[in-house]
């Protein structure tokens, strides 16, 4: 339990660094954005209640808002995934039994985390690409530049489960 009060703290202002000094400055060719902070709402502790998750997801993106300048689609679009969290993993782990409290990929198995990530990631980038064009006229570009910013911040995810979260 102490070490939950140390973990996702430092987790929280990491991806915030992360994502705000670094990954904010890259865009490949205009079109990939990748979206590392998703990652401290995937590895939340699924015992966690549901409106402390939604409380971290709103926080964690009120932060990234802030940070670049946007009026609160990263917190709009942290909200909607923070949402989904709990009934999605529900639907992948089937019984509750099966599933650890800490849904990383070392403790819940390759093929549970992609699906988990990729249904998560995919979800959240939809919702903050058409929340931010708001609009339906470029719907075909806006797809794209979500789908392409979901490939890549899924790779980013996953391969961050093999070089940083091994425990």
């Amino acid at each position: 339990m102490g070490i939950t009060w140390i973990k996702y703290p430092v987790m929280f202002v990491t991806v915030v660094l992360i994502q705000v000094l670094l990954l904010n400055q890259i865009q490949f060719s205009g079109f990939v954005n990748p979206y590392l902070y998703l990652l401290f709402i995937l590895l939340l502790p699924v015992s966690m209640a549901r409106y402390q998750v939604l409380l971290l997801s709103f926080l964690l993106g009120l932060t990234i808002d802030v940070f670049s300048n946007t009026p609160g689609i990263h917190a709009a679009a942290t909200v909607f995934a923070g949402f989904l969290r709990s009934p999605l993993i529900g639907r992948l782990s089937g019984r509750e039994s099966e599933i650890n409290d800490y849904p990383g990929l070392k403790q819940n198995g390759m093929r549970w985390f992609v699906l988990y990530t990729a249904v998560m990631v995919i979800l959240h980038h939809f919702f903050l690409f058409y929340v931010e064009v708001f609009t339906l006229s470029r719907f075909f570009a806006t797809f794209f530049r979500s789908l392409a910013s979901s490939v890549f911040t899924i790779f980013m995810i996953v391969l961050s489960q093999f070089l940083i979260f091994r425990d």
